[in-house]
């Protein structure tokens, strides 16, 4: 197998080099050049025709979004985004991940050699996932959503879970649902403080109520929460009168939070009032806990191949026998809601 051909676009010195060094210790990454500022990349793009592009926020010039965006215009190609402003600033983050970026990785602003060094095998499986990525048009149209204002709802626990591609893929799904949706909980993989800026970016666009979940709240109708990047697992507790949990122990499957963890605990608490959804996303978390919940009575969807950024999680959800029914993204909303209105499970 060819190795994956790296650019790196960052105007440290430091941390051009420690990209480098850090990336060329896995034997299936070959660091091709590295430029220090958009116009050199441009060329460098030209001439070497990476794979994939690692590509700073923060840069001469033109910055990382400007120049994120012609890339995704002009040459469409893979890019993770390594900047200090995917840690501080994560609406900038989110902004890169809506313009195409695959995903990101947040470089340390102390100890930057350790950091990194400790976190190089992260970092490379990143490069590696979005190599392999389905790249989604810049000036793709999504489809406007229109959810009814009222809908009438069995009592149904809807939970959802995505890691890479998941920030896109959770906005189309919520798209669809009307102000009164059924209670609903999220896990995507994100580090800590992004997911407070990202359920404000989702309140905004959505119709219902979209908040960071915070322990003992009550999950009802019209809201959706999603679990705290990083810093704990989100469970659900109470049978018929569900609220949330926070719990802050180790990582399960190397995830905090953990969707398997979240899985778990709606089939034990919902059984088959509830409805599980895996999205886009690399690795194997939650397909045993989406298997569970079928297993439980519970509707279960994945997200088919040809929309899924990175079809990870879904693939491994749905060779176990865990997906009822295998959707494209833009069908998913609605299917949801055609569940919580059927009694029973899929």
């Amino acid at each position: 197998m060819k190795p994956v051909r790296v650019l790196i676009v960052d105007d440290s010195a430091t941390i051009r080099h420690l990209l480098t060094e850090i990336l060329s210790r896995d034997p299936e990454i070959q660091v091709v050049g590295a430029a220090p500022e958009p116009a050199v990349a441009r060329q460098m793009i030209k001439d070497m025709a990476p794979d994939v592009v690692t590509l700073d926020v923060e840069m001469p010039n033109m910055n990382g979004l400007e120049f994120l965006e012609k890339i995704m215009r002009l040459r469409p190609m893979p890019v993770v985004m390594v900047s200090t402003l995917t840690e501080a600033g994560a609406e900038v983050t989110l902004d890169a991940l809506a313009l195409g970026a695959v995903d990101f990785y947040a470089k340390p602003t102390r100890n930057v050699g350790p950091a990194l060094d400790a976190a190089a095998r992260e970092l490379a499986e990143k490069v590696k996932t979005a190599a392999t990525a389905r790249l989604r048009p810049l000036d793709r149209k999504r489809a406007v959503a229109l959810p009814p204002s009222r809908m009438q709802f069995q009592k149904k626990l809807v939970a959802i879970g995505s890691s890479t591609g998941g920030v896109e893929a959770l906005l189309e799904v919520l798209s669809h649902f009307p102000d009164n949706c059924p209670p609903t909980v999220i896990t995507q993989h994100m580090p800590a403080g992004f997911t407070t800026s990202f359920a404000r970016r989702l309140d905004r666009f959505c119709k219902p109520s979209v908040v960071e979940a915070s322990d003992g709240e009550a999950l009802d109708f019209g809201k959706v929460v999603l679990a705290p990047g990083a810093v704990s697992h989100l469970e659900v507790a109470g049978r018929g009168t569900w609220r949330c949990r926070l719990i802050a122990d180790a990582p399960t499957g190397g995830h905090r939070p953990s969707v398997d963890r979240l899985f778990h605990s709606v089939a034990r608490m919902a059984g088959d009032d509830a409805i599980g959804v895996i999205l886009t996303g690399m690795g194997r978390d939650g397909a045993s806990g989406l298997l569970a919940m079928r297993q439980a009575g519970a509707a279960t969807i994945g997200q088919d191949e040809t929309t899924s950024i990175v079809y990870g999680m879904p693939r491994a959800a749905f060779e176990i026998g865990a997906v009822g029914r295998q959707l494209p993204l833009d069908k998913i909303g609605d299917e949801i809601l055609k569940q919580a209105q059927m009694s029973g499970g899929a």
